[in-house]
C-alpha cells in the first residue's frame, strides 16, 4: 500500500511482527514543559503528491525560530513503520512529530513512544466524531486526527439503471444483483481486498462490524470475536466465494488490483477507498461517468466501514514538544485541512468541510464519505495490533479458500487472539 493522494492508499498498516518493546516511559503531556520550543522534525511516509512541503513552507515563514524539517520514509507502510520503530526504540530524539497510521496509535502509546496530549489543546469537537477515537488509548488522547478514510461501495450505475435497479443497501441486495445481473453483462460480481495482507484484515473486520459484532474490546484486553454476529459476517464472505459472486481472481486483489478491475470494466461492485473515485473518473477510464458510490451495505441496511487515515503524534523523545504540539494544531486547522483535500486529495478530519458546497461540487463523493465515516469503527485497538492483524489475515485466508468454515474460523480467532491479548 502506498502513501498517495488517496487515504485508501494511506491505509498505512504493516504486517510486520516486532515483538518486545523497549519503551522510553511516558513523559508529561506534550507541550507542558517550559522552554520547549525550537526547531522540529516531522516524519511521514513518502508524500507522493508533494502537497505537504508547501504547507510546511508556510509554517516556516511564520515560525523562523521553530522551523520544521520534513523526513520522508519509504512509501511502503511496513518499511515506514519498521524505520519509525527502530528510531524510537534506539532512544534518539531525531523525530518530534510522527504521522502514523490510525492502527499504530495504540501500539505506539502502549510502548511509551508517543506522549499523551491535552484534549483542550485541540478543537476535537470540530472533527468528525469517530476519528477522534482512533487517536485515544487507555482513555487518554495520544494523537490528533490528521486525515481519515472509510470504505465505499462502487457500483456500475449504467448497468443498474439499465436493469431498473437501485444500488444495494443490504447484503441480500448485493448478493442478488451480483449473482444475477453481473453474469448477464459478462462481469464479476463483487470484489474487495482479499489477498492476505492488511486489506484482508480490514475487509473481514468490516464484515464482522456490519453484522453487529466485534473482534476486540477494551483496548485489546478482551476478545469478543466468538459471537453469532462474527460468524454471520464471515459467512457472508465465504458464501460469496462458494457461490461465485466473489471470483477467485479477487482472492489475489489488493487496493490497486481491485481498482484496476473495476476501472477496466470487469466488476459490477467494488469495496475500496475514496481515491478510486478520482481515478475511475479520469480520462481513459472505461467506467468514467458510468459509476456511483454508496456506503457499504450490511445485513439489514448500511454496514460499518473500518476507519483508515493517519494521526499526528508527539514523540516521547521530542526535543521541543511545545512547538511540536503547535505544528499539529496548524496541520489540523480548517484552512490547512482544506488544502489537505484540494492539494493532497486526502479526506480531511474537519466536519464542516464535508458540507461545503464548493468542495462538494469538486468532490461529489464527500456526502457519501461523510456518512460512511460517521458510521465507521476503528480497527481493533491493541498494543500488539500487528500480531492481531496477522492472526486475522491467516484465519481469513483459510476461510476464503474454503478450507475452514465460519464456525472453525471464529473458534480459531478466539483462541489465537486470546493468546495475543494475554501477552500484555
Amino acid at each position: 500500500m502506498r502513501w498517495t493522494r488517496a487515504a485508501g492508499r494511506a491505509l498505512l498498516v504493516a504486517a510486520v511482527v516486532l515483538a518486545g518493546y523497549a519503551g522510553f516511559g511516558v513523559r508529561a503531556d506534550a507541550g507542558a514543559a517550559s522552554g520547549a520550543r525550537g526547531p522540529i522534525t516531522l516524519v511521514t511516509a513518502g508524500d507522493l503528491t508533494d502537497y505537504l512541503s508547501p504547507l510546511l513552507d508556510d509554517w516556516n515563514d511564520g515560525h523562523p525560530g521553530e522551523r520544521v524539517t520534513l523526513v520522508e520514509l519509504p512509501d511502503s507502510a511496513d518499511e515506514t513503520r519498521a524505520q519509525m520503530i527502530s528510531e524510537l526504540r534506539s532512544g534518539t530524539n531525531r523525530f518530534d512529530v510522527l504521522n502514523i497510521d490510525v492502527a499504530w496509535t495504540s501500539e505506539f502509546a502502549a510502548a511509551g513512544w508517543i506522549s499523551p496530549l491535552r484534549r483542550e489543546r485541540f478543537p476535537l469537537d470540530a472533527f468528525l466524531r469517530p476519528v477522534v477515537d482512533t487517536a485515544t488509548f487507555d482513555g487518554r488522547l495520544y494523537a490528533v486526527p490528521y486525515v481519515t478514510n472509510a470504505g465505499l461501495l462502487y457500483y456500475r450505475k449504467d448497468i443498474l439503471d439499465e436493469e431498473g435497479e437501485q444500488p444495494p443497501r443490504t447484503w441480500a441486495d448485493l448478493v442478488r444483483q451480483a449473482r444475477t445481473i453481473a453474469p448477464k453483462h459478462g462481469l464479476d460480481g463483487y470484489a474487495g481486498q482479499f489477498l492476505p495482507y492488511e486489506g484482508l484484515a480490514v475487509n473481514v473486520t468490516e464484515a464482522v462490524h456490519s453484522a453487529g459484532g466485534s473482534v476486540l474490546r477494551d483496548d485489546g484486553a478482551r476478545v469478543t470475536v466468538d459471537s453469532d454476529a462474527a460468524r454471520a459476517g464471515l459467512r457472508f464472505l465465504a458464501d460469496g466465494v462458494r457461490d461465485g459472486w466473489i471470483s477467485h481472481d479477487a482472492l489475489g486483489y489488493k487496493e490497486e488490483e481491485s481498482r484496476r478491475a473495476f476501472q477496466d470494466g470487469r466488476l459490477l461492485f467494488l469495496r475500496n477507498w475514496p481515491y478510486v473515485y478520482a481515478d475511475a473518473s479520469a480520462e481513459g477510464s472505461k467506467v468514467a461517468g458510468r459509476f456511483g458510490a454508496v456506503p457499504l451495505p450490511g445485513p439489514d441496511g448500511p454496514g460499518t466501514s473500518v476507519l483508515g487515515g493517519s494521526n499526528l503524534a508527539v514523540s516521547s523523545g521530542a526535543r521541543h514538544p511545545a512547538s511540536a504540539a503547535d505544528l499539529i494544531s496548524y496541520l489540523t486547522s480548517e484552512r490547512v485541512q482544506r488544502q489537505v483535500l484540494t492539494e493532497g486529495s486526502l479526506p480531511p478530519v474537519r466536519a464542516a468541510l464535508y458540507e461545503d458546497p464548493e468542495l462538494i461540487r469538486a468532490y461529489p463523493y464527500l456526502p457519501t464519505l461523510r456518512q460512511s465515516v460517521l458510521s465507521a469503527a476503528p480497527r481493533p485497538k491493541s498494543p500488539r495490533y500487528d500480531q492481531v492483524s496477522l492472526a486475522v489475515q491467516a484465519a481469513a485466508q483459510d476461510l476464503m479458500a474454503l478450507r475452514e468454515t465460519p464456525e472453525q474460523t471464529v473458534a480459531r480467532l478466539a483462541r489465537e487472539l486470546g493468546t495475543i491479548s494475554r501477552r500484555r
